[in-house]
């Protein structure tokens, strides 16, 4: 149970110092309690400047790389584990889900709160990734009188199912039809553990991170979550009209194998990047697109060279748009 104690007090992380955390109560859904953790790391000079980290699906925030490059270059950096995530994951809940990706919009009105009012930054930019990416335009396009962010960047974006066509028609009749009414009902698909191979270091990666929260296989698939991502997938496919600058990034190439090939640690090995591509200029006026060569579903997770010119890329943008 989170105490009132903790809803207010920033503490060590586990990641250790200079990381800190931050738990927000969210009330009570029909599991129960749900909270949100913000994760918090300090530049090395006081600055205005702030990035929001906002993860995938079965995912939560690890890639200090990631923060290590933000806060030199001038960003108070924060990460978000979503309610049900990471660190936010409860014994009573079931992990991931979701019936409407509206419910992380509470997740994300607390910590921009935080970093707005409490920590009082002026400038500040989202950095999503997968799932994230599909959560966040959502949210800014829903608050895009009040430009709550500046700036919007986007890391493999999940903008629709790998599958073919006939599939993912399939899916809508069946899938969310089913979520409408049980959202517990757990639904048969594929499943494949070559992605969470390809970037784990006890297999052919070079990460170290926690395996009960971003496990290497495939996890339940429930009926009202796939109802929620697809109902996002058709805001998406009927275009939004984010105000601010946005930055999409994706692989050149999706996996394709149904085996093991070296060619999973240097494509998409989640999305269909051309989904990504096709469906960026949906999001709003402003929009980057960058095609990264040899990159894997979390491009910063791509092998050293790959995920430096993404870095470099992000922050280009970011100099000159935010």
């Amino acid at each position: 149970m989170t105490t009132a104690t903790e809803a207010h007090t920033w503490v060590t992380d586990v990641l250790g110092d200079p990381y800190e955390q931050l738990t927000i109560p969210l009330g009570e859904d029909d599991q129960g309690e749900v909270v949100t953790t913000l994760i918090r790391r300090r530049a090395k000079q006081p600055t205005g400047r702030a990035v929001l980290h906002v993860h995938g699906f079965v995912d939560y925030f690890f890639q200090t790389h990631v923060a290590d490059r933000l806060t030199e270059a001038g960003f108070d950096f924060y990460a978000i584990d979503l309610r049900k995530y990471g660190r936010s994951l409860r014994p009573h809940q079931t992990p991931y889900f979701c019936r409407d990706l509206s419910e992380y919009f509470d997740d994300l009105d607390a910590a921009i709160r935080v970093i707005r009012d409490q920590d009082e930054h002026d400038t500040v930019l989202i950095h999503a990734h997968s799932t994230g990416g599909l959560i966040t335009p959502l949210w800014v396009h829903r608050h895009r009188t009040e430009r709550l962010v500046d700036g919007l960047a986007l890391n493999s974006p999940f903008f629709d199912m790998n599958q073919p066509w006939l599939v993912r028609g399939a899916i809508d009749v069946f899938g969310t039809r089913v979520g409408a009414f049980r959202p517990y009902q757990v639904l048969p698909a594929p499943s494949s553990n070559f992605y969470g191979r390809s970037l784990h270091r006890d297999h052919s990666g070079e990460w170290d991170f926690d395996l009960a929260w971003k496990p290497l296989s495939g996890v339940p698939i429930h009926a009202g979550w796939l109802r929620a991502i697809r109902a996002g997938h058709r805001r998406i496919e009927a275009g939004l009209a984010i105000e601010v600058p946005v930055f999409v990034a994706c692989s050149t190439a999706t996996f394709r194998s149904a085996r093991w090939d070296d060619s999973v640690l240097r494509t998409d090995a989640v999305l269909d990047v051309e989904h990504i591509a096709g469906r960026a200029h949906r999001l709003g006026s402003q929009v980057t697109l960058v095609r990264i060569e040899n990159g894997v579903h979390d491009l910063a997770l791509s092998a050293e060279p790959v995920r430096e010119r993404y870095l470099e890329e992000l922050l280009r943008w970011v100099e000159a748009y935010v």
